[in-house]
């Protein structure tokens, strides 16, 4: 037992001196670990600029080399511990006494603090060798993008300066040509489209910048300086180009040759010509500050027209208003061929193209500019291209919306132009009808509601038929009985037949030629030798001519009273003319005045309104004169009103027909009280008008409860009469509409009556005036006229009197 005991303690003495060399040396490890482990945490950032990133880099791979020289004697020890650890294992004994100290349990705890001294050591070698390969390798990608960062920045340091070298030579956008802006605008497109690169350079570096901030490095203050310098630089480049840009554009817009300054010109101070956001121009007149939509020209254009309006014949009116609309828009030299041809190159073909104002405006000015080089003429085309567009929107886009069918700028141009009337009806069926050569109902009722939009904006529209061209269409349609669609030559037929909603067109063009015409006669009225324009011969009295004048306005000599038929000449008379007017006279010389009014004479073809009225009841186009008694025509008219019942003549008949007497009437005195009664013959209608269209509304609502009522038995009769008051209810609303219309005519004429009435109180000042300052036989014919005008206002109010009387008695009767 002593010399096993010996023997234990020899060998724990030998284990005690090898554990206690690997002990130390595995201790000498562990704290040179720890302090290279700290002297790695303590390494400053990595710098934001490559010098610095370079030196870092460099006391790195010198601090590697130094642990790496370590690592040999580290493996050394770490495999001497892991032999010992093998030949002496540490485990715990399965019953082992706390206060048990033996050789045995010495060497376990010996084993077991090798055991754990070799495991940390272990552990900090492998942590620390691999933070050594993880800054070194975030050294490397940083340099590798810093290296990235500095050359695309000196490259775009380069490409911005060449670019601001190109803005600073830019010119002023005000110095610069008219006809040069295109191509400015395209050079300074192409300019930003090549500094597209230089737009990706300049994210790509930003992007480089954001990721190395990510990455816990941030630039070097000289390099964010820099990066801050170009990226000012190229905002700075980018907001010159987008100015310039906008500049270019905006002065094309306002001074190109596709921009409306130019006629800006048209105008003169204190007038002002601007433009609204939808391209449609109109005025400000800065001294009285104010604006309107039509051009002073235009103004002053439609207060001329005004004078006009003592012609008792709406066709000639309207013909003659046209006319000076004509000539003041220089339409009147213009040619259909020029017009066709600038249709073609504006590719103005399909008639359902919506056209806005810079469109019209071109096509305008290609024509005028057209029309000034063939006709070898002075013409002032932008006071031309602003009046003729002002026009056509007065007439196609009164609410000023800005658009424009092609239809309806054709029609407008083509109506005005100087062409042969045949020519242009059959250029305007060609735009409605098909490849076929036929046009059906709804494409002729296109193209006559935009002829009817001319006389319309001239408030002549209720003398052509109303603003309902379904009976003009019919009318037409009648050429071609049970065809579905007609040819041209259908419609020029019924063209011929100068139809009423169009009868304006032919009259137009009769006046146009009869401008230039003299007569050999002399007028029966005014003396007038010879007679200029129109010729008017009575083919009832031998050598009975009169001139457009006073037949137009319905002047008369006194005591003397024209005979109707009459025949109207625009042309100088030929002897063959002379002879069959000879023949007619002397024939009408035995007829009598029942067979007149049996063949009443009408120069065109009349056509049924909405309202349904006898042909009668629209006004003449052809040369008639009105009854001589104004007053009693208004009595008459009136007491129709009133005891007709038949439905042939409704009410709006006999109110349109008193409205035209108050209208071709001269009559001055009592015209307000004329004016009241139509006033309330309107209102009644209007009534009557308006509980139909309730009654007519309420009745579908009725028809369409029986049918979801619980019999379910549907009522072929309850349908067709549904049916009916449906149509009853459109025709209803139609009329409605041409009353008020009416009704806008008549204030109208009440305001030229009362201009009137105060021009004839103005005469009887004047003549006062003069009652004072001369004496005797002057005086005498004072008191004279003075007596005929009271004995003629006292007359006049008997009857306004009488009037009103049967009035009463008719309604009483009723």
């Amino acid at each position: 037992a002593k010399s096993l005991n010996d023997f234990g303690f020899q060998n724990l003495i030998a284990f005690s001196d090898n554990s206690g060399k690997l002990q130390l040396s595995l201790q000498e490890i562990i704290e040179w670990l720890t302090a290279k482990d700290e002297e790695l945490s303590e390494q400053l950032p990595i710098g934001g600029d490559v010098g610095a990133v370079q030196h870092q880099r460099e006391f790195h791979q010198a601090f590697m080399e130094d642990v790496k020289s370590r690592g040999p004697f580290i493996y050394s020890v770490l495999e001497s511990a892991q032999a010992f650890l093998a030949q002496h294992p540490f485990q715990e004994p399965e019953e082992t006494l706390p206060d048990e100290v033996s050789p045995r349990r010495r060497m376990l705890n010996v084993s077991r603090s090798v055991w754990k001294q070799a495991n940390v050591a272990s552990d900090l070698w492998e942590k620390l060798t691999a933070r050594c390969v993880d800054r070194h390798r975030h050294m490397e990608r940083t340099l590798e993008r810093l290296l990235q960062v500095q050359a695309a920045m000196e490259e775009l340091a380069g490409a911005l300066e060449q670019a601001e070298g190109v803005r600073d030579a830019w010119e002023p956008v005000g110095d610069l040509f008219i006809d040069s802006l295109q191509d400015h605008i395209d050079a300074t497109k192409l300019f930003k489209e090549e500094l597209t690169q230089v737009k990706e350079g300049m994210k790509h570096i930003n992007d480089l910048a954001h990721q190395l901030a990510i990455s816990d490095v941030h630039l070097s203050m000289e390099n964010a300086r820099a990066l801050e310098h170009l990226n000012s630089r190229w905002k700075l480049l980018q907001g010159s180009i987008e100015e310039r840009l906008k500049q270019l554009q905006d002065a094309h817009r306002d001074f190109g040759p596709g921009s409306q300054h130019f006629l800006s010109s048209s105008v003169q101070i204190p007038w002002e010509r601007a433009i609204s956001p939808n391209k449609v121009p109109y005025y400000i007149n800065h001294q009285a500050q104010t604006t309107c939509w039509d051009h002073p020209k235009m103004t002053e254009l439609y207060q001329a027209l005004a004078d006009l309006n003592n012609i008792k014949f709406s066709a000639y009116r309207t013909a003659m208003k046209l006319r000076r609309v004509q000539k003041a828009l220089r339409l009147d030299l213009l040619k259909l061929t020029s017009v066709i041809e600038v249709f073609r190159e504006q590719e103005l073909q399909h008639g359902e193209y919506v056209m806005d104002v810079v469109e019209v405006i071109h096509a305008l000015t290609a024509l005028y500019e057209r029309l000034e080089e063939e006709r070898s003429v002075l013409i002032n085309i932008p006071l031309c291209v602003d009046m003729c567009l002002n026009w056509l929107l007065n007439v196609y886009d009164s609410g000023r919306n800005g658009k424009m069918r092609v239809l309806s700028f054709k029609m407008g141009l083509v109506s005005l132009c100087n062409a042969d009337v045949q020519e242009k009806y059959r250029y305007l069926f060609r735009q409605v009808c098909g490849p076929n050569g036929l046009t059906d109902q709804k494409h002729l009722s296109l193209l006559l509601h935009e002829a009817i939009q001319i006389p319309r904006q001239l408030g002549e529209v209720a003398a052509f038929g109303g603003s309902n061209v379904e009976p003009s269409v019919r009318s037409c349609f009648r050429m071609a009985p049970g065809k579905p669609a007609i040819e041209v030559s259908h419609f020029l037929e019924w063209m011929s037949l100068e139809p009423q909603s169009v009868v304006w067109l032919p009259v137009l063009h009769r006046v146009t030629v009869a401008e230039s015409a003299k007569h050999q006669a002399r007028c029966y009225i005014c003396k007038q030798c010879p007679i200029k324009g129109f010729r008017y011969r009575s083919l009832k009295q031998f050598n009975v001519d009169i001139c457009q004048m006073c037949f137009l306005t319905g002047r008369t000599t006194k005591g003397k009273k024209l005979h109707y038929p009459i025949m109207e000449y625009y042309t100088p008379t030929t002897s063959g003319e002379k002879m069959r007017d000879f023949a007619k006279t002397l024939k009408n010389k035995f007829r009598s005045k029942q067979y007149f009014s049996k063949h009443p004479q009408r120069g065109y073809l009349p056509v049924q309104t909405v309202l349904e009225a006898e042909s009668g009841e629209t006004p003449c186009s052809s040369p008639r004169l009105p009854h001589a008694d104004t007053h009693s025509r208004i009595e008459h008219f009136a007491s129709r009103s009133v005891l007709n019942p038949h439905p042939a003549a409704p009410p709006a008949f006999l109110l349109r027909s008193l409205i035209r007497v108050l209208i071709h009437s001269g009559a001055a005195g009592d015209t307000d009280e004329y004016v009241v009664v139509a006033g309330r013959m309107l209102q009644g209608e209007y009534r009557r008008l308006k509980w139909k269209h309730e009654e007519a509304a309420a009745a579908p609502e009725l028809v369409e409860g029986g049918m979801g009522s619980p019999a379910g038995q549907q009522d072929e009769e309850l349908l067709a009469e549904a049916r009916v008051l449906r149509q009853h209810k459109s025709r209803l609303e139609t009329r409605m509409q041409i009353l008020e219309d009416h009704n806008k005519q008549l204030e109208s004429q009440l305001r030229r009556l009362r201009e009137l009435l105060l021009q004839v109180r103005i005469i009887f000042v004047e003549i006062s005036i003069v009652k004072t300052d001369c004496g005797g036989i002057e005086g005498k014919s004072f008191h004279k006229l003075r007596k005929r005008a009271d004995g003629k206002r006292e007359r006049n109010r008997r009857g306004a009197e009488q009037l009103k009387q049967r009035k009463k008695t008719s309604m009483a009767g009723g």
